[in-house]
């Protein structure tokens, strides 16, 4: 990331985060008081709906206790459900009652819970309830919620019970108002509340407390059936939370216009100040970049008097100081350069002296058994002393051309390989073992160089075994196959000490070694003659269990 990109990046969050975090304080501390007065005028309005349900249930009771005063002093009635008789002005009597009441409900039972007279519902006489009056009359403050059959539907009602003794029977006269929209509509005169009756099992009018406020009071009612008994029901009182929505919408849409005003402001100043800063520095770093060890003359001058002025001031003196250690470095270079090729030389040199050493040991054993096995014997090694030979002239001809590029060619990796342990002469206890796949592609690379891969790798799984016996194994295979001619794999296996990780780390650096005597050149030559030819080297080991190297060599079409 740029300098200049930071800067804004800082600039941004210094503005913005302070502001963003105002502003979701503000909005949040809005919500919240408005949730609280929410609240308030719900838990208000709860308080005055139950001051005006006492109210009601006081109403009633007044009216239930005329109708029993007139229905002690009306003798036509006492007569009829008395002695008997006609009962048509006994069935009117308690609609004709209810209607000069102001009731909603009225029902008049005798003391076996039959209906005598029902204003709601005038069809209902004779009809057997003796459970309403009871549970009305055990209901907290005498007052429940039921519901009634009506003429025109079913009937929700706020109901109380009242008794009245006419002659030696005993009447109960159950009444109430109708709790219906017009009844909620006058508990609450503010639009914004909502006031709804909840009676038992029923989930439909539940509210959901993330849109709106809600509060409820409990009143009993009166559940019908076989089983009649008072259940808990609830007038729920709430209030939306739309208009609060709406004020976090519009004050989310403000806060947003605010913050993208500001980071606009913030992202220009920003701009305008890293362009001040970076600009220089962006000519600074074009000089720096100039800088390389064939190219130290490049001047840093600047007559700012600022922090920039001191850096370019420090590059020119830190230049002036590359310039001197330039130049020690070369001539340290090209000595160790020198040692590095003295070294390599001597170790390739050895490479070739080795065969031709055997060679002579050869001889010179056959020497002390006669003539004869001495001609078989230089018949037998002649070959590999003219290859040792000419190795060692190819060798000299190729550091003659100071590291010759190497001469490409299509070559047979099973003849190369046979060539080779055909030099290696005596291998001491070491057991050398061929696994050489036929019909193998052939692979374009140096025939010397391939040899020298070879002499170093099963060289130095020879030297593994100087402390034990073992075997080496070198086998060829055909590689994965590409988009053309499969690899050919070269693989030296042996049964050595093996390596540890360590050892694995530096094995391939030049002049590290754990042979005594060893140059450290082996495995260095081995990876670069690798990768002159286009191939791979991999090595597989463990410590106590031997190394495999794994030389992967792209193959030609023949």
């Amino acid at each position: 990331m740029t300098f200049r990109a930071r800067l804004l990046l800082g600039f941004g969050a210094v503005v913005l985060v302070p502001l963003t975090v105002f502003g979701l304080r503000i909005r949040a501390e809005m919500a919240n008081r408005l949730a609280a007065e929410y609240q308030r005028r719900v838990a208000a309005l709860v308080a005055v709906i139950r001051a005006d349900l006492d109210q009601r249930s006081g109403d009633i009771a007044s009216r239930l206790a005329a109708l029993r005063e007139a229905l002690a002093r009306d003798n036509r009635f006492r007569g009829q459900v008395v002695q008997g008789g006609d009962r048509t002005y006994v069935l009117d009597y308690a609609g004709d009652a209810m209607r000069l009441s102001g009731l909603s409900l009225l029902q008049i039972q005798d003391d076996a819970g039959r209906i005598v007279s029902s204003g709601h519902f005038r069809n209902e006489y004779d009809r057997t309830d003796p459970a309403l009056p009871r549970l009305l009359a055990t209901a907290p403050a005498g007052t429940a919620l039921l519901r009634a059959r009506g003429a025109e539907g079913p009937l929700l009602a706020l109901a109380r019970v009242d008794s009245v003794r006419l002659g030696s029977r005993a009447f109960t006269l159950v009444g109430g108002i109708a709790v219906d929209s017009s009844f909620l509509a006058h508990l609450t005169p503010d639009p914004e509340l909502k006031v709804a009756v909840v009676l038992p099992g029923d989930s439909s009018a539940a509210a959901d407390p993330t849109t709106q406020v809600v509060d409820s009071l409990t009143v009993p009612f009166v559940a019908g059936g076989d089983s009649a008994e008072l259940q808990p029901a609830r007038i729920m009182v709430s209030h939306s939370l739309a208009s609060l929505a709406a004020l976090r919408r519009g004050v989310a849409f403000s806060f947003l216009v605010a913050v993208l005003a500001t980071a606009a402001i913030a992202l220009v100043l920003a701009s305008w100040l890293s362009t001040r800063i970076s600009r220089p520095l962006t000519a600074l770093a074009a000089k720096t970049a100039d800088v390389d060890m064939d190219r130290l003359d490049v001047a840093f001058e600047s007559d700012r008097a600022d922090e920039i002025g001191a850096l370019s001031r420090l590059l020119g003196a830190m230049t002036e100081r590359l310039r001197a250690g330039a130049a020690r470095l070369r001539e340290a270079e090209r000595r160790l350069a020198m040692g590095d090729l003295a070294r390599q030389v001597n170790h390739d040199v050895k490479n070739g002296l080795i065969p031709i050493r055997n060679v002579f040991r050869h001889f010179v054993q056959a020497a002390r058994e006669g003539p004869e096995p001495l001609a078989a014997a230089f018949r037998d090694r002649q070959a590999t002393v003219e290859s040792s030979i000419t190795y060692l002239e190819n060798l000299a001809s190729n550091y003659a051309r100071l590291y010759p590029h190497p001469a490409g060619e299509a070559c047979d990796v099973n003849a190369v390989v046979r060539e080779t342990i055909g030099r290696m002469g005596d291998t001491g206890r070491a057991e050398i073992r061929l696994e050489l796949m036929e019909g193998l592609p052939p692979v374009r690379a140096d025939v010397l160089a391939l040899r020298r891969i070879l002499e170093n790798l099963i060289g130095n799984a020879i030297d593994s075994l100087v402390d034990r016996p073992g075997s080496v194994r070198v086998s060829t295979d055909r590689g994965a196959p590409g988009n053309g001619t499969p690899p050919v794999r070269v693989i030296v296996a042996d049964t050595g000490r093996g390596m540890t990780q360590d050892e694995l780390n530096r094995a391939f650096d030049d002049f590290y070694t754990t042979k005594p005597g060893g140059t450290g050149l082996g495995l260095s030559i081995v990876r670069r003659l690798v990768l002159d030819a286009s191939g791979s080297l991999r090595v597989e080991t463990q410590p106590g269990a031997g190394s495999t190297f794994i030389v992967e060599l792209p193959g030609v079409k023949a």
